[in-house]
């Protein structure tokens, strides 16, 4: 009987110590999926700058509500050829994730309502879209290229910056947003 709880209290102590190290591991785990496809990851997370901006289709996003999922917050334009060829497959991957806490925020810099309006109707992309027509939360983020995108981890911190257009369906960048969910 000795034998038995012996080989019941080892297989209980690696089972807590490998969820242990699993959840010491998790911010490596996500920061190396990122790595190896090819997105940089900032040493340590940064507090992102708070805003609250217009959706297209009516009422107002603040940023702060998104905490607790991964975010993408994509800056982009319609007039712009890398950000039009990009929001394909941030749709796939909108679609794929956003029942398991990704959500995209696509804020379109510094355009007219009815531009944007005319461009997503024509496109039927489904991912939030919000207006920054001033252009203040660019400026704000210190957007200097299209698209960028900044990934915030469930956290609300950024983890990550991207400036230019990626396939956001290839399979390595699919897994390191899995890590991150």
């Amino acid at each position: 009987m000795k034998k038995l709880y012996a080989v019941l209290y080892a297989v209980l102590l690696f089972s807590c110590a490998d969820r242990i190290t699993e959840a010491q591991n998790r911010p490596q785990d996500i920061a190396g999926a990122f790595r190896s496809a090819g997105i940089p990851v900032l040493a340590k997370p940064v507090d992102p700058e708070a805003f609250s901006l217009a959706l297209l289709n009516g009422g107002r996003a603040e940023l702060s509500a998104y905490k607790g999922k991964v975010v993408l917050l994509n800056f982009w334009a319609t007039w712009c050829p890398p950000c039009r060829a990009e929001m394909p497959s941030m749709e796939t991957v909108y679609k794929r994730f956003k029942d398991q806490g990704l959500e995209i925020l696509a804020v379109d810099c510094a355009e007219e309502k009815a531009a944007v309006e005319q461009f997503m109707g024509k496109n039927k992309y489904s991912y939030p879209v919000l207006l920054d027509t001033d252009g203040t939360v660019s400026s704000l983020y210190g957007i200097e290229a299209i698209p960028t995108t900044f990934i915030l981890n469930r956290e609300g911190k950024i983890i990550a910056r991207i400036v230019g257009s990626l396939r956001w369906d290839d399979p390595k960048i699919i897994a390191a947003i899995e890590a991150a969910l």
